[in-house]
């Protein structure tokens, strides 16, 4: 099976992201995706490059990283499904307005031709606010499946949440079946 695994700007998720994509690609082949935030701003968290490195050595190529790179994605069905870990609030906003402006989204659009899943985790300071309607755009549109999310910081960040990356492995399995791996929220 071949996986896609996208990463987007919640930098300081990345730590937690990381030996998650190292599990799948022990079990599948992964092909890693930046967007265009991960792939080039170096933050507290870490460079661009070291970032892209890391994919590098765990998926045993480097990530793809552009439009032209991904488009073919759905017309070579080159992937049985795609994770996006961490899923910002932006990203989070074009997937659910269908817009298709960076490596991830187009990844996600050009695979959900085949009616492949997207498994979505979500990491956004703004999740209870104004990403909410967002996030339940999606959560009915189909072949779309959330990893389980919660609060994360409830007293100091009252409308961020943020996915349980440890379950991206069992929420990938309950997608390839179709199915949303329950409980969807979590109390933190």
């Amino acid at each position: 099976m071949t996986v896609g695994f996208a990463m987007c700007g919640s930098f300081c998720t990345f730590s937690q992201v990381f030996p998650v994509m190292e599990r799948l690609a022990a079990e599948y082949q992964v092909i890693p995706i930046f967007s265009p935030v991960a792939c080039t701003v170096d933050s507290r968290f870490g460079t661009a490059e070291s970032h892209i490195r890391r994919a590098t050595e765990i998926c045993g190529t480097a990530p793809l990283h552009t439009i032209e790179q991904v488009e073919p994605i759905g017309p070579k069905k080159l992937l049985d499904a795609l994770i996006i870990a961490p899923c910002t609030g932006n990203t989070l906003s074009k997937l659910a307005h269908s817009v298709a402006d960076t490596a991830v989204t187009m990844a996600a659009k050009s695979h959900l031709r085949n009616a492949r899943p997207v498994v979505v985790a979500i990491s956004t300071n703004d999740a209870l606010a104004g990403a909410a309607e967002n996030i339940g755009r999606l959560l009915v549109r189909k072949n779309y499946y959330f990893v389980p999310f919660g609060q994360d910081d409830a007293l100091n960040k009252p409308t961020s949440l943020v996915a349980d990356f440890e379950k991206i492995p069992a929420t990938l399995h309950f997608a390839l079946q179709g199915k949303q791996i329950q409980p969807l929220l979590l109390g933190r």
